[in-house]
């Protein structure tokens, strides 16, 4: 890396995608905030240990990764488990009447049985994504995960973009048949509807 207001300004052209990452994972915009200025800052603390074998962007994916894990370690820690609120007020005598009923009806939370297909879902489709084979799932991984632009995953991989969206295009007809067999398959098996 270059000279260091050029690595600043790298750095700062990246953090919207970081964020976005980061959002998507930990679902708060304070922790999204405090792991991205951790990686921001890391990464311009040493920046000798870019080796440029990868793009800029990648290596600052790998190291949002690990404060992302440390932000969830943290948080989960510090969440405290006494019913007051920060004002010191009892959140029973703030969500619930005298008469033991709520003050507002709560939100509905959805059907959680749904949530849980969701969840068992992601986990089928990791599993897909896991054995593609070895180059098709790496761009994948970096086009769909990482959201890296097409001329970065060409240079990283020294391959074409006509071969790269030929590889692109094959990944996807695998996981597509891939979660036929192991979601969408099995669904209906396990829900009844199968015949």
């Amino acid at each position: 890396m270059n000279s260091s207001p050029t690595i600043a300004r790298q750095l700062e052209a990246l953090r919207p995608q970081l964020l976005r990452y980061a959002l998507m994972q930990l679902r708060n915009a304070a922790w999204a905030e405090d792991a991205v200025s951790e990686t921001l800052l890391a990464a311009l603390e040493k920046p000798q240990s870019f080796a440029g074998q990868s793009q800029l962007k990648t290596w600052l994916v790998g190291i949002l990764k690990h404060k992302l894990v440390d932000q969830i370690r943290r948080n989960s820690r510090e969440m405290s488990t006494t019913a007051t609120s920060e004002d010191g007020v009892d959140l029973d005598e703030l969500l619930f009447a005298a008469d033991g009923h709520w003050r507002e009806s709560p939100q509905d939370w959805g059907d959680p049985e749904q949530a849980l297909r969701q969840l068992d879902f992601m986990r089928v489709l990791e599993a897909c994504v896991e054995h593609l084979p070895g180059q098709q799932g790496r761009l994948f991984m970096m086009r769909e995960w990482l959201e890296l632009e097409t001329e970065e995953i060409c240079k990283e991989l020294a391959i074409t973009p006509t071969n790269l969206w030929v590889m692109l295009h094959r990944a996807r007809l695998r996981l597509r048949d891939c979660l036929q067999m192991n979601w969408f398959d099995n669904k209906a098996v396990t829900t009844g509807n199968a015949s």
